[in-house]
């Protein structure tokens, strides 16, 4: 037997895909994925939970792309968005780390359970392997050309055909093979009527006044400093093919038993960082986490990000990359990495740094239990944006500010519509960055199932829910990892009913394609948990005084109701849940954490005649990520059919403001 996948680091098992699959070049399947994202291994695993023949080709030789890849200190915005199987990931990261949920994780455990879901599904992978051609026919995808991209690999060509095909590359190579519309770089404000896209000179992540670009202060004649542009900035709002900028994740350790020192990379050149001091002169008391953002992990990691006006973004070196071959785009990666790794070296050992950044940075190292197969550097590059679908509908600025509202929702997106730098240039003989945007104070909201298709006309057997179809500051909403998870599954639940109905991806029925992902949200058929926001008109009654706060810092959804403990003393919140089944269920209650909030609450569960009374201490629950709320957990309760249940959140003995949001009721199996 040909054994298709590698093993993985970390795991003892190996997949195989039998051999009268694969005993040739060619191999058939109901749906293919390309591309072994978080997307990838969602879409792959539900259209395996659905009964449908699967195949993933991943390039690399990892699966969850960014979400395995560094970015463990997740983006999130607002809990309520993450949804379904997305969810469930975030799930069973908590079990891991002995939690109900945890949205900060190792890199290897994020793989690790990525690869669960692989085995469970019986999902099949193809590492090693990249798109070439895709092979059209009366608008339809027959097959996709794979060529060889590593060296643990047969070094042979493959041939997939499929009924449907899903891209949950980051790049939209299988979308950009197949002949679909698409866009690089930021249109113009006119052309959606919008105010954040284009050319955008602004505050955040930006240089102070009084920084000099040339390589000789005072002397244009000497040159630009390295990674200044020198191109001329077009007016706020322009469009162009700019791409904003990329970076890595960077996991760091400061375990000393699991760290290996920063040292000089190839290709180091000093010069690169000429900037870096000059802003240090400007603002010399500039802290450590000011100039790189180093979220912490467990077990003494980090997640680092780009901050700052000079960081871990390689600001205008990646123009090329949506649409370069494949050696291009390697050789601007490794740029990338020699670029950060030269960053955190010349931070810890040039003595032109002040010595407590010097020292900070010492304090790390590169990670020796993670990536073992790749110098314990992520293998996967942050691209934050290539190619985006021009597809049946545009998600604008109007979609991420609620002032437009789809019907055909198979998703939703809550983060800030977040655009990093695109270049740096020089303004008024000052060095500056440009197109940084960073707008937020909007609640969630749908995204469309026409964002994630072609045109019609265009491909009838494609969907895109990475590089799905908005414009460029619409996509900086939309394009968080739990978000391709939730469209990643949308999309394989729609191409299950389009085989089962032999239909074209245009023709799905949404309405039926919605029902199935709200009735089934793992994929399993199981009672799916019952969530009561406070917003829930039919299932929530309050009594006393409370003020509804919309879009409160750290809510779940849209808002939540607000008192001042014993100052409406007798006040209640009874949230009751529609029960369809009778059973066990696991109750937890969400706290949003804000100043002044009560640090015990009285809450009562159960019937009307059979209730307990339980106190709860929300602000020992240590809340995690940027979303400043959590679940707490209230027990286990018997509920009975129907709305003879409820959860009532009291202001009886409360010390400061208690707070209603939502409840949770999960059925125990």
């Amino acid at each position: 037997m040909r054994t298709l996948l590698k093993i993985c680091p970390l795991f003892l098992f190996v997949f195989t895909i039998a051999r009268d699959a694969l005993s040739q070049q060619t191999t058939t399947v109901d749906i293919c994925v390309y591309g072994g994202s978080s997307a990838g291994v969602i879409a792959a695993y539900t259209a395996r939970k659905l009964g449908k023949s699967v195949i993933v080709i991943e390039p690399g030789k990892h699966l969850g792309g960014l979400t395995s890849g560094g970015l463990g200190y997740t983006d999130i915005g607002n809990k309520y968005a993450v949804t379904g199987l997305a969810r469930d990931f975030y799930r069973r990261i908590g079990d891991h780390y002995g939690k109900f949920e945890q949205w900060i994780f190792e890199p290897h455990v994020a793989e690790n359970t990525f690869q669960q879901y692989v085995k469970e599904g019986g999902v099949n992978v193809l590492f090693d392997h990249r798109i070439t051609d895709a092979v059209m026919k009366d608008g339809t995808i027959k097959e996709i050309i794979l060529e060889n991209s590593g060296t643990s690999s047969p070094s042979t060509n493959w041939v997939i055909r499929a009924r449907m095909f899903i891209d949950c590359s980051y790049e939209g190579d299988l979308m950009a093979k197949a002949g679909v519309s698409y866009f690089v770089g930021r249109e113009a404000n006119a052309q959606y009527n919008e105010t954040y896209n284009g050319v955008q000179l602004r505050d955040k992540h930006q240089f102070l006044d009084g920084i000099d670009p040339y390589k000789i202060p005072g002397k244009p004649e000497s040159g630009l400093l390295w990674g200044i542009s020198s191109e001329k900035v077009l007016p706020q709002g322009s469009g162009d093919k700019k791409v904003q900028a990329y970076n890595y994740r960077i996991c760091l350790s400061r375990d000393p038993q699991n760290m290996i020192p920063l040292t000089q990379p190839e290709d180091y050149d000093s010069s690169r960082y000429e900037l870096l001091i000059r802003m240090l002169e400007k603002e010399p008391t500039r802290p450590f986490n000011l100039i790189l953002k180093p979220d912490l992990m467990p077990n003494q990691k980090t997640d680092i990000n780009n901050n700052g006006p000079f960081s871990t973004d390689m600001i205008g070196m990646n123009y090329d990359y949506p649409e370069a071959d494949y050696d291009t785009r390697k050789k601007i990666a490794k740029a990338h990495e020699n670029y950060i790794k030269g960053l955190l070296y010349f931070i810890g050992h040039s003595g032109r740094m002040p010595k407590q950044l010097r020292n900070e940075m010492l304090k790390w190292g590169y990670p020796k239990d993670e990536y073992r197969d790749n110098g314990h550097w992520s293998p996967q590059m942050y691209v934050r944006e290539a190619r985006r679908m021009v597809g049946s509908y545009v998600m604008t600025q109007a979609n991420c500010e609620g002032k437009e509202k789809v019907a055909d929702g198979v998703g939703m997106a809550a983060y800030t519509m977040d655009s990093h730098n695109t270049s740096r240039v020089v303004v008024n003989g000052m060095v500056k960055n440009e197109g940084d945007v960073q707008i937020g104070g909007f609640p969630p909201y749908p995204i469309s199932y026409r964002s994630l298709i072609p045109k019609s006309g265009e491909c009838k057997n494609l969907f895109v829910p990475v590089c799905l179809s908005a414009t460029h500051i619409a996509y900086g909403s939309i394009r968080m990892e739990p978000v391709f998870m939730v469209l990643g599954q949308s999309a394989a639940t729609a191409a299950v009913q389009a085989v089962d109905r032999n239909v074209s991806v245009q023709d799905v029925d949404v309405s039926s394609l919605q029902k199935k992902i709200a009735d089934d949200p793992l994929v399993d058929g199981s009672t799916p948990e019952i969530l009561v926001d406070n917003d829930d008109k039919e299932s929530v009654a309050t009594e006393g005084a409370w003020e509804r706060e919309p879009n409160g810092r750290g809510c779940y959804a849209f808002s939540f109701l607000r008192t001042a403990g014993n100052t409406s003393a007798g006040a209640s919140a009874r949230f009751s849940p529609l029960v369809k089944k009778a059973g066990e269920y696991k109750v937890f209650i969400y706290f949003p954490r804000i100043e002044g909030s009560a640090s015990k609450v009285t809450i009562q569960v159960g019937s009307s005649n059979n209730k307990k009374q339980v106190v709860l201490t929300p602000n020992e629950v240590k809340v995690e990520g940027q979303t400043s709320g959590e679940w707490v957990a209230a027990g286990s309760y018997t509920l009975t059919q129907g709305r003879g249940n409820a959860v009532e959140i009291t202001t009886k003995n409360a010390d400061g403001v208690v707070i209603a949001d939502a409840v949770l009721f999960i059925p125990v199996r």
